[in-house]
């Protein structure tokens, strides 16, 4: 059964190589009632052909997290990205606005200090 949240390893099982989840384990392979459930628990609806390519698309990605697993990352800082960022957004400046009359000036309609636009949620086609 897969349907835990955190991947913890991979290890040998009588069935061979497998992949723990969260303490449940599943084999290097997922069968077709595996891929069936990981769909119902993300609520998608799967034809029947797509069950054998998901099965080997879905248990290549496993295999991959378990090589990443392998990695020896002792001592390494977590990072929240793998550059360095930084703000391509100007400071916010305290500037003159348009006058109201300049922001309605070009208005195809408007009334008072307001610009007016038609009618769109009592259309008469029973839509509100």
């Amino acid at each position: 059964m897969l349907c835990q949240s955190y991947f913890v390893g991979v290890t040998e099982h009588e069935e061979g190589l497998v992949f723990v989840l969260d303490g449940v384990t599943m084999a290097d392979t997922l069968n077709e009632t595996q891929v069936r459930h990981v769909a119902q628990l993300a609520r998608l609806k799967l034809a029947d052909s797509d069950v054998p390519r998901l099965s080997k698309q879905i248990s290549s990605i496993l295999d991959y997290v378990g090589q990443l697993q392998e990695a020896d990352v002792q001592g390494l800082e977590p990072m929240a990205h793998p550059l360095p960022l930084h703000s391509v957004l100007r400071e916010d400046e305290i500037r003159a606005s348009l006058t109201v009359e300049q922001v309605l000036a070009n208005a195809p309609g408007k009334a008072g200090a307001f610009f007016t636009v038609p009618k769109v949620l009592d259309t008469g086609m029973g839509g509100g």
